[in-house]
């Protein structure tokens, strides 16, 4: 004889709900304390650097740590500002953060473009082989590359900076062009019914539809530059030629750092890149988040 089924009743039904609104809640609780704490574990060094930007020398190291300066040293900000020449600094890591950004967007843009949708021999194995490139540290191809703007003439130049930077960035080649697979064909066959040849279609149909992903690239891009030290240490040996990283390189000596005026002029050099980020953390998510997505 067969078995009636048992079905649950409206009050069962009804408490399986609550108890899974309630799962979901407190996981969201946990998530959020978790995300909270990991927020604040990363903005203590922020913190820090500001507090003892505001202190005294002598209150640096002193133990227990102390968070709020007494006395609050204001002067250390125009200090560090008159101890090294930071606004030509200022006004070297603008400029060649602008132009290697603005160069990146456009070759990384065509580059894109041409291994999303232009068939040429070996298009695929070598968009493999310039992925691949983002495997090896910049550290291998410093040496090369130094040979190489040496023999230009480049050394201490501020194009020993940009020329690299702005022909070459794999990653930004594989953002766009990720994002320019996913937009529908159809819209550059009409445009080729309409007698418009690659490079019409690149500018006006390709570049307005990929904007967030060129907002975030440009972020990346100027964020990379502006805190780049590396390669600025090693081309550059000119005071008047230096950067922002490797002017704060500066305040080290060789048996003390004055950490205070380090620290202020830190917090200045980090206003910039805030800025960016607040302004362009929109892009940066709508951006890598619609990569690779088909419409």
């Amino acid at each position: 004889m067969a078995s009636t089924p048992v079905f649950p009743t409206q009050t069962e039904r009804g408490t399986y709900r609550s108890s899974r609104k309630v799962q979901a809640r407190v996981l969201e609780g946990v998530t959020h304390v978790i995300l909270i704490l990991g927020a604040l574990t990363m903005i203590v060094p922020f913190l820090w650097m500001i507090s003892t930007s505001l202190k005294d020398f002598g209150q640096v190291f002193i133990i227990p740590p102390s968070w709020i300066p007494n006395p609050i040293q204001w002067g250390n900000y125009p200090d560090s500002l008159n101890a090294l020449p930071f606004a030509r600094a200022y006004w070297n890591s603008t400029y060649i953060a602008v132009v290697v950004v603005a160069s990146q967007l456009l070759t990384c843009s065509m580059a894109g473009y041409a291994f999303a949708r232009i068939p040429f021999p070996f298009r695929n194995q070598l968009f493999i082989v310039f992925l691949a490139t983002l495997m090896i540290p910049q550290q291998v191809t410093i040496i090369p590359t130094f040979i190489i703007m040496r023999n230009l003439g480049l050394i201490d130049n501020h194009l020993s900076l940009i020329i690299p930077s702005a022909l070459f960035n794999a990653f930004g080649v594989f953002l766009l062009r990720q994002f320019i697979m996913g937009l529908p064909q159809e819209l550059e066959e009409s445009a080729v019914l309409d007698g418009a040849n690659r490079l019409r279609i690149y500018w006006q149909i390709i570049l307005p539809l990929i904007k967030a992903p060129l907002a975030a690239l440009g972020i990346f891009s100027f964020l990379g530059q502006w805190n780049n030290l590396f390669t600025a240490n090693i081309f550059l040996s000119s005071p008047d030629n230096y950067t922002v990283p490797l002017l704060l390189n500066q305040f080290k000596g060789l048996y003390i750092t004055d950490w205070t005026l380090m620290m202020a002029a830190a917090t200045i050099a980090v206003v910039p890149v805030l800025l960016v980020y607040l302004v362009g953390q929109r892009y940066i998510i709508e951006g890598v988040a619609l990569t690779g997505i088909k419409r």
